[in-house]
């Protein structure tokens, strides 16, 4: 069953940011993940929720977001991440 990354990313170095939003695309389609919602407007309903850049990427599966999740490739973008960005990340399973 597909899993979805959800992810609410607060940039503080949009330069720095740059080459994170341009090199993780590709390592996330070696592990079927695709964009479903990437940077595009949001709009809260209700609660107190103030999302920065919100990032929604769908996987064959949980075993797959993992796999990419843990991958050496993505291990270098993720130390860029982290060094330009704060982050909020759930793996969420979908339903059968």
């Amino acid at each position: 069953m597909a899993a979805y990354l959800i992810a609410d990313v607060d940039v503080f170095d949009a330069n720095a940011f740059e080459e994170y939003k341009r090199d993780v695309p590709a390592t996330e389609q070696r592990y079927g993940g695709r964009y479903l919602g990437r940077g595009g407007a949001a709009k809260v309903l209700e609660g107190d929720w103030e999302p920065h850049r919100l990032v929604v990427v769908e996987f064959p599966d949980m075993a797959e977001l993992m796999a990419w999740y843990n991958s050496p490739e993505y291990s270098r973008l993720k130390a860029i991440r982290e060094r330009c960005a704060r982050t909020r990340i759930i793996a969420l399973e979908g339903i059968a």
